[in-house]
């Protein structure tokens, strides 16, 4: 009988179905996005964000939410999550069978208005309310929130690191399982974020979740290892790098997640992921969105003489 592989060092977190296709202008087919989600599962990925459960009028490509996740559910051993904007989207996604729920709350007053159309103080009522009605549908369903413009915001500037502890404290308070923070408009550094997150750490404790880092001016890669160093073990990406936010001007290009696998794996981290099927995944995504511009150093360059992986 096999010896069962060691668990990995860290967990990388796929967003390019949600955060990804919800930021281009074209719709991926239902049929691709199944066979997209496929690969990335084949790939050894064992945490997707698969939609997000908003109206279709506001964003069509993410109309066939419910049977996303419907599909997704059927691969064993991982975990399913949705992202909602507000108590809304989150009872669709328990009531579709999500494992985990994650929201967006804004460090940034502005982008929070823009992005939701509520306050940051509104947001936490409407994650207290999530929370409670997790416990009533749903209690094994995890709550998770990602605290967005944590490192700076395109639309009021600097966002104060003092208000982005406070905010995880009282997100905290309501009850949610894990708190991590995005730096949505790729204005984070290195040493920003291991502040950071120990701040957060500090105030949390294990509550203290993923880094969400994109790749805006070249470092999203620096700012997640930043993050590794400070004790965070799950790091959100997107397969070539797809995704952005809509509400933040000039900001794009989430962490691909080839390259960020690539980087610790040589480093010897243990990631779960095999590369080679991860980079053959790039095909899946091809297929579903013909002529949209997709990045990654590590399926340019290839992979190194002698690479072994030891996934």
């Amino acid at each position: 009988m096999s010896a069962k592989p060691p668990a990995p060092d860290v967990l990388i977190s796929e967003v390019g179905p949600r955060d990804g296709l919800q930021s281009v202008k074209a719709t991926m087919s239902t049929a691709h996005k199944f066979a997209w989600i496929d690969a990335l599962h084949a790939a050894g990925l064992r945490e997707i964000e698969v939609c997000s459960f908003v109206p279709a009028r506001l964003l069509p490509q993410m109309a066939d939410a419910a049977d996303v996740v419907r599909h997704a559910l059927q691969k064993p051993g991982w975990t399913v999550m949705a992202l909602a904007p507000n108590l809304r989207g989150a009872q669709a996604a328990i009531e579709a069978g999500v494992h985990k729920v994650t929201l967006p709350v804004s460090a940034s007053e502005a982008h929070s208005l823009a992005n939701v159309r509520k306050t940051r103080a509104e947001m936490v009522d409407e994650v207290r309310a999530v929370v409670a009605l997790r416990q009533q549908l749903a209690p094994n369903t995890l709550v998770e929130v990602g605290v967005s413009t944590a490192f700076g915001c395109t639309l009021q500037g600097a966002v104060p690191e003092d208000e982005v502890v406070r905010l995880a404290a009282d997100l905290a308070a309501c009850g949610v399982d894990e708190i991590g923070l995005s730096d949505t408009t790729g204005m984070a550094n290195p040493a920003q974020v291991r502040r950071l997150f120990q701040r957060v750490r500090a105030e949390i404790g294990e509550r203290t979740g993923a880094a969400h880092m994109h790749n805006t001016r070249g470092l999203g890669l620096a700012n997640c290892l930043a993050a590794f160093d400070v004790g965070v073990r799950t790091f959100d990406s997107s397969l070539g790098g797809l995704g952005g936010c809509p509400y933040a001007p000039g900001a794009s290009g989430n962490v691909v997640t080839e390259d960020l696998v690539f980087m610790f794996e040589a480093m010897g981290v243990r990631t779960g992921v095999n590369l080679e099927r991860l980079i053959a995944a790039r095909e899946s995504l091809r297929a579903g969105l013909p002529g949209e511009p997709i990045y990654g150093m590590t399926p340019e360059a290839g992979l190194p003489h002698g690479w072994s992986q030891h996934a």
